[in-house]
């Protein structure tokens, strides 16, 4: 028999692999009463930290096991199990599908059947099945802002030199950034020379780009003096402008321009009538002034 012949009847007898169909949901955390945060802290925020309540048909499998989301872990993992059974989650890592409610569920899955400890594996297109929506009991998020990763940490493990050595590489990466009380997901954050303050809007984005028109119009964009309106990008289907501040203005002093911002928002975005051509053309302005920083 020829190799030829060989090898066809080997490709026969092998079975083939299911290919997983990729599909992309523009808005995967739709539906969570948070929906802004969970996008602040997967897109805006280095070091956090949530408790999530499993669903009460995980519990019965996996008992009431403690669940906490992080935006990002070590070495950017999708899942951490803890020897005492704890579950980290993380937001932000490489590898994701189109559907990342779909990863976030499917990395917890993984963990929760994984043994307490032990390494998680979770493939990189998990295919159809239950989303954040189907496995976590929803609710406000309650958020711990971190200075560091320390939070990674179990008692006594930054005693070992080289996760010491790691720890400190991955704090140094960090951007001061600060949650403000003025505005749900509302984050102020420094950088080289300048400081930030972005904010993820709850609308829908046509709504919430015709509000940011009309206070265009009325001038009223800013934040206040030595303040400029960036710019915005898109994040999960919704909208995230950006301001420009001073570096030396602490976060606190932020608080009330943003206030005073999103009062002038609300009241914009409940003004139901058409445009005008003025705000027509700052609404096409504003388009032109996307942003691609995170």
């Amino acid at each position: 028999m020829s190799k030829r012949r060989k090898s066809q009847r080997a490709a026969e007898a092998t079975p083939k692999r299911e290919k997983v169909r990729d599909i992309f949901v523009p808005r995967p955390f739709e539906g969570l009463t948070d929906e802004p945060e969970w996008i602040a802290l997967r897109e805006l925020v280095p070091a956090a930290s949530a408790p999530l309540r499993l669903a009460p048909a995980l519990v019965e499998e996996f008992g009431d096991r403690e669940v906490v989301l992080a935006t990002v872990l070590p070495m950017a993992a999708p899942a951490v199990t803890k020897p005492d059974g704890r579950v980290l989650v993380g937001l932000q890592r490489h590898q994701q599908s189109g559907d990342v409610s779909r990863d976030l569920a499917e990395a917890l899955l993984c963990a929760l059947r994984a043994e307490p400890g032990s390494p998680v594996a979770v493939p990189p297109l998990p295919g159809p099945g239950p989303r954040l929506q189907d496995v976590l009991v929803d609710g406000p998020l309650e958020i711990t802002m971190h200075d560091g990763f320390e939070f990674w940490l179990d008692p006594g493990a930054g005693d070992d030199p080289t996760v010491q050595a790691s720890l400190e590489r991955a704090n140094a990466a960090i951007y001061p950034t600060v949650r403000l009380a003025a505005a749900p997901a509302a984050y102020w954050c420094q950088v080289p020379e300048k400081a930030h303050v972005r904010w993820v809007l709850p609308d829908d984005e046509d709504a919430a780009l015709d509000a940011l028109a009309r206070l265009s119009v009325a001038g009223t964009l800013t934040l206040g003096e030595n303040t400029r309106f960036a710019g915005m990008f898109r994040a999960h289907g919704r909208l995230v402008p950006v301001w420009d501040l001073p570096e030396d203005v602490p976060a606190a002093d932020w608080e009330q321009p943003v206030t005073e911002f999103a009062k002038r928002y609300a009241e914009a975005l409940a003004d139901a009538a058409p445009l005008d051509a003025a705000g027509r053309r700052a609404r096409h302005g504003l388009l032109g002034r996307q942003l691609t920083l995170r």
